[in-house]
């Protein structure tokens, strides 16, 4: 498959990112859980490494100011849309 490495790290980043929100959600609810701010932690941790990764690799995941700076060309439309992977 030709995307098949792009789409693999896209998906661990959905699913890095899915545990960092879940975890959030939890704490807004139990905010002295320890190991659950260590958890979150580390998942941030770890989503912010794979977003990194991504993007250095294959242009920014998302727009308007949040993502990282773009080269020339202009990379946002650089490439597959996610759903055309």
């Amino acid at each position: 498959m030709k995307y098949e490495k792009q789409m693999m790290l896209l998906r661990k980043v959905q699913e890095i990112q899915f545990v960092a929100i879940e975890l959030n959600l939890y704490l807004d609810t139990h905010p002295c859980d320890q190991d659950a701010i260590n958890d979150y932690n580390c998942a941030v941790e770890m989503l912010k490494r794979y977003k990194e990764q991504y993007e250095c690799e294959y242009g920014p995941l998302i727009n308007f100011g949040h993502g990282g700076m773009s080269g020339e060309p202009w990379q946002w439309a650089q490439g597959p849309w996610p759903w055309e992977l």
